[in-house]
């Protein structure tokens, strides 16, 4: 007897070897699609963020392959092509700015500017001993070229993640449904429990991208705004090339007012270079950490400090694709957690009414 219950399929060792083959095969899976992380991760939040605009897209085709290669086709002109062209373009603008600012430096008119200034002359020295400026703008002005060149050239592998994105998008935008109830059949929660869980990846997603948005929007605004202040030229230009960038995870605000403020030093004009320097690194770098924690905490019912965490912590793991896959982690753990604490006060009755109601003191 006990023989024949070991040899069942769904006990004993059978279960076991079941269970450890699943989790092999989980893990295997894993790092087959760890590579291509960032082109589910975008593919996937474009999908959520365009589904409205798909479902009348749907509605009026009335043929689901159809539409959504019109969708994915639309994305494609509106998305893709305009970021990919925006970026490259403002990429080789500050790879020249900062071959520029290179040769200005290397041609020694920082030396003489801070030697015309004799009390300067002690902080030109210790900046000659701590950093090799012209080395160092090189170095920046190399980066930023090639990063230009790579976004008009490619490489393989971003093409193929690039194409990859919009493949998965296409299939997300048609199979939503059946991959709504598939995985609502794998996971082991309740309709209403997944439905929760749907809503809260979303709600994610959605508070993440807009608040990236609005803090880059923010971020070119306060740029725009002190160059114009500054008596800068094009400060409206500038503002929205600092906007732009800062919503590249990468670059930043900094790749503008950085060389600007160099430049403004070179030319003699320290007060307004310090202001520049000053705000672009305490004001316009410290409104992302302020202002797009308490956007996105404020969104997803999280506190400002688990929101800032998940956010750095997201990109340190993930890289660029962490700014979603961070905030979605952590929004996505305390709800299982709470789904979880929920079944066992059901499991176990009174486990917490003590606490709740206040009775039963010391």
């Amino acid at each position: 007897m006990n023989e024949k219950i070991r040899r069942q399929p769904g006990g004993g060792l059978g279960s076991y070897i079941l269970a450890t083959a699943a989790i092999a095969g989980v893990a295997i899976c894993v790092l087959m699609v760890w590579p291509f992380l960032g082109a589910i991760t975008w593919a996937l939040a474009l999908a959520i963020l365009f589904v409205p605009v798909h479902a009348r897209i749907e509605a009026r085709l009335r043929n689901p392959t159809v539409a959504a290669m019109v969708s994915v086709l639309v994305l494609v002109i509106v998305v893709a092509v305009p970021a990919i062209f925006v970026v490259e373009r403002l990429v080789n603008e500050a790879a020249s700015g900062a071959g520029a600012l290179q040769e200005r430096l290397a041609a020694g008119e920082l030396q003489k500017l801070l030697d015309s200034y004799p009390r300067l002359a002690p902080i030109g020295k210790w900046i000659e001993r701590q950093l090799d400026l012209p080395a160092l703008t090189a170095s920046v002005a190399a980066l930023l070229s090639n990063m230009g060149a790579s976004f008009v050239k490619g490489s393989v592998l971003q093409i193929v993640e690039i194409v990859l994105t919009f493949y998965l998008l296409f299939y997300f935008l048609r199979d939503r449904r059946a991959a709504k109830t598939m995985i609502h059949s794998w996971l082991p929660l309740t309709p209403q429990e997944a439905d929760r869980l749907f809503r809260r990846v979303f709600d994610t997603v959605h508070a993440t991208v807009y608040g990236t948005l609005a803090v880059a929007a923010v971020q070119g605004i306060l740029g725009g705004l002190m160059f114009w202040a500054l008596g800068l030229p094009n400060p409206l230009l500038w503002g929205l090339v600092m906007g732009l960038l800062s919503v590249v995870p990468v670059l930043g605000a900094f790749v503008v007012w950085i060389p600007a403020a160099i430049l403004l030093a070179l030319d003699g004009s320290w007060a307004r270079a310090v202001i520049l320097a000053v705000w672009g690194a305490v004001v316009v770098g410290g409104i992302d950490n302020l202002l797009r924690p308490v956007l996105v905490g404020n969104t997803l019912r999280l506190h400002t400090v688990p929101a800032f965490i998940s956010i750095i912590g997201g990109l340190v793991l993930f890289g660029a694709p962490g700014v979603i896959l961070g905030p979605l982690a952590v929004t996505v753990t305390i709800l299982l957690m709470e789904i979880w604490a929920k079944r066992v006060d059901e499991e176990i009755p009174g486990r917490n009414r003590k606490h709740l109601t206040g009775s039963g003191g010391d």
